[in-house]
Formats: C-alpha cells, structure tokens, sequence
C-alpha cells in the first residue's frame, strides 16, 4: 500500500493560506475590542467660539504629561492643588477643572467626579437623546431645565459610570463627537483607558461608555 506523499509546493502554499486566515481572524478580534485607542492629534477642527477654542489650547498642552511617581509629578500636583488637593489623590477631574479655570471658566473646582455634572450643566445623558444629523444614531428625546439636548462638541466634559462605584469615576473632555464615537483628551489614564493611568492622554472611545456629558464652555 502506498503512503500519501504531499507535494512540498501544496504543503508551503496550505501554511501561508493559514497564516492569512489566523492573521484575518486576530484582527477581527482586536477590532471588536478596541473600545479605547489613543489618537494622533487634529489640528483641523473648527470651533464655533473662543472659549472653546481656549479650553482646547490648554488641554492639548498637556497631552504628554505624565506621572512620576503614582498621582504625583509637577504637573499633577499642580492639578490637585488648584482644587485643593494634596498629590497622591486620583487626579482625572482636577485635571478637567485645573484646565476650566486656565480659561477663566467657572468651574467647581473639585477632585470629585460626580460634582462636574450638576443638573444645569448637563447637555447630554447616555440613552435619552434624539438626534437627527447623518451618522448620529436616534434616542429618546429628554430636556434639561427646559432645554433639548445638545449634541456634545469640543471643551464639553464627559463623565463615565463605573458600576462598581456606582458613581461617575472618571472625566474628560470631549475633543470631537463622531457619531458612534468620540475623540477625548483625558487625564490619570493610560494606553487602555484606565481610570487610574499615568498621564494625559489623546483617546478613542466609544460613545455607548459616555454616562453624562457637561457645557462648561458658555
């Protein structure tokens, strides 16, 4: 009885078909589960008044600090005492405010996540808009002090809810509203997105992880 004896050519050209299909497969994953990338900055966008061309001077400045140590470095310490924090301190809002009052913005001058979304500052909540341009998905109309939701733009601040919390825990600012998703500068994350990172950072991230989103910039 005579053994099969596979051409060298079919066995070469059946590896590098596998190959390809394990590389289309691995990107399919990682695609599904990018839900956060850092992002090139852009400098094209265009703003529709100076303050919010201010806030995005400012916080763009700082993408590239980082920690020297846990919560702390030059930088940070800065941030936490503008809302009167010793370094050590998770320091994500402080951040956000430290750059607000940059802007001579009225802000509450917090280290505390949950305080950067009173009531009337609120322009946007997660499942209860209704938006009509291309590309922006339908939701549930809702109002605020009378006022119909807004599409968040450039210097507005975004809000995450942690479950485990059971509060907003981290914050940024929106850079740009893409639809399904946003371009954020944020501080204490990292390369994943963490809410405990280590320095400010230009992200990617999507729309459906946004609890709130706050106006500070009018």
């Amino acid at each position: 009885m005579k053994r099969f004896k596979p051409n060298p050519d079919t066995l070469i050209l059946l590896g590098i078909i596998l190959s390809v299909f394990y590389m289309l497969c691995l990107s399919v994953v990682k695609g599904s589960n990018a839900q956060v990338q850092s992002v090139p900055f852009n400098s094209t966008i265009k703003l529709s008044n100076t303050v919010q061309h201010k806030i995005r001077l400012i916080y763009t400045s700082q993408i590239g600090v980082r920690e020297k140590q846990s919560n702390s470095g030059p930088a940070i310490e800065t941030y936490l005492r503008y809302v009167g924090l010793p370094k050590g301190n998770p320091w994500c809002a402080a951040f956000v405010c430290w750059v607000l009052g940059q802007a001579d913005v009225d802000n509450p001058r917090t280290g505390w996540s949950p305080a950067l979304f009173p009531e009337n500052r609120v322009i946007w909540k997660k499942n209860e808009n209704l938006y009509n341009e291309p590309g922006i998905r339908k939701q549930e109309l809702f109002r605020t002090d009378k006022r119909e939701a807004l599409i968040p733009r450039t210097g507005d601040v975004f809000g995450i809810y942690f479950t485990d919390k059971k509060r907003i825990a981290h914050v940024g600012f929106v850079d740009q509203w893409l639809g399904d998703w946003l371009i954020t500068v944020e501080g204490n994350t990292n390369d994943p997105g963490s809410r405990e990172g280590d320095g400010v950072y230009r992200k990617r991230r999507q729309v459906r992880s946004v609890y709130r989103v706050a106006r500070y910039g009018e």
